[in-house]
Order: structure tokens, then sequence, then C-alpha cells
């Protein structure tokens, strides 16, 4: 038997399951807001264009709006200035769109925290445990934010000190950028960046560091608790959109039971 074909009998059998780690496109998913005055993104909208009416009396379609990073999203590296001469979404390489994952779990913490950050320290004792971060493959934080997703006020979490939501620390930032052997990374909220990162140094450090390292950044996934801390495969379908800064993606796990 082949290595597809094996592939294939083992998710039929039950021998692989396939998790599926993307938040649903409606009206009300989460998106980012900025405050004034920058721009925000526009949120997620269907527009009939038709439906088994005297517009088009047998088919149903919509044109849909969108923001590039609205819901499960990928992040490239020209999304952020450090990176501005780095890939577009486009051009998102295969290996790494298909590659290794390790799952991070934090939610205990957070619970406790929703400010928590991830500290290097927190990786090396991951790393002693479970084994190093896949070379080229992705580290995934799971904090259990999914289970705010339903709102877009509990998903931001925000009062009049800012967003509380949480994230890397600037320092855990650089070293997964610059140190670490992975290619992206992935969290369950609403972006790479912890809430409180526009105070750090630098602003926003995890899309300062990892997209000037010419990395990749997934955010709003969901079901990390469904996969193991390694061995899951991510398989992450962007639209290829030329000169795009990122692009809604459908974000499916391989794990093997």
């Amino acid at each position: 038997m082949s290595v597809l074909s094996a592939l294939l009998e083992a998710s039929r059998s039950g021998g692989v399951e396939i998790v599926d780690l993307t938040t649903p496109l409606q009206e009300s998913t989460p998106v980012l807001q900025l405050p004034e005055p920058f721009a925000n993104t526009s949120g997620f909208r269907l527009e009939e264009i038709s439906r088994y009416d005297d517009r088009g009396p047998a088919w149903y379609w919509n044109d849909i709006h969108t923001g590039e990073h609205v819901g499960t999203h990928l992040d490239a590296p020209n999304h952020w200035v450090t990176g501005r001469d780095g890939a577009d979404v486009s051009q998102a390489p295969l290996q790494t769109m298909i590659a290794p994952a390790a799952v991070l779990d934090v939610t205990a913490a957070v619970a406790q925290d929703p400010d928590f950050l991830l500290e290097v320290d927190h990786v090396r004792a991951f790393e002693a445990e479970y084994g190093p971060l896949p070379d080229g493959g992705w580290l995934l934080l799971r904090t259990g934010w999914e289970s705010r997703g339903g709102s877009q006020e509990e998903f931001l979490n925000t009062d009049d000190a800012g967003p509380h939501t949480p994230g890397v620390s600037a320092e855990c930032a650089r070293w997964i950028a610059e140190e670490s052997p992975v290619a992206g990374f992935g969290v369950e909220t609403v972006g790479t960046d912890a809430g409180g990162a526009a105070g750090f140094d630098p602003p926003f450090a995890c899309h300062h560091f990892l997209m000037g390292a010419g990395k990749w950044g997934l955010t709003s996934l969901r079901n990390l608790g469904e996969l193991p801390p390694q061995g899951a495969v991510l398989v992450v379908c962007p639209l290829p959109i030329v000169g795009g800064s990122g692009s809604p993606a459908r974000v499916l796990a391989l794990v093997e039971r």
C-alpha cells in the first residue's frame, strides 16, 4: 500500500483523526478593534446575489465581504513593517503550510490571569517534558480562549485600560522568531500578540519579531485541546491572495489515534 493510500485508509478507519481548528466565518465572528486614529478591518458579511428566484432561478450564491485578518487567518511576513519586503500570503511555502505542530497548554494559568504571558522558561519546560519544538513546524499556544468566541466583547475582553488577552512576552516573541526552529506561531486569540502588547518594547513584539524573521502567524484557532502536545500535523489552507498581507484560512490537524 502506498503512503497516500495508507493515510486515506487510516483517516477512514479512525487511525488518523482530522480535527478542524477553524472558527466558522459569520457576521458575529469576532474581529480585532484598533483604537483611534487607526483604521480597522471590516468584519465578515454575505451579500446575496440570487437564491432560486428571478435573479437566478436555479442557483444560490453570494458575494463575500471580509478583511484579510478576520476569523481564523494566516499572517504573512509582509503584514508588519519589519517584514515589509518579505513574502505575501500567496507565497506561503507549502512545506510550512503542512508541517508538524507542538501544542503548549497554559489554560490553567490563563484561567487565573487573562493577561498571562508565555516566557522562554515555559517553552523550555515543555521541551524538557515532551521533546524539542518541531523544526520547520508550528508552536500552538492553547489558552482556553476559544470558549469566549461566541461574543465579541468577551473575546476582546477590553476595559478602560485596554484589552486583556493572553500571549507571549517580548523576550519570548524574540526567542520564537530568532532562536526557535519553528516556522510559525498560532493562538486562539484574535491576534498573535497579547492584549497588552501595545505597551511592550517593542510594541506588538510578536508581530515585530515574527514577521521580521520571515515567520508566519495563525489566529483564532479552536479545538487545540483535541491535539497531543507533540505529533500532530497541521494543514493550513489560506487563499493565495497576490500581494495580500494575510488570508482567512481553513486549518486542520491530522492526529494519529
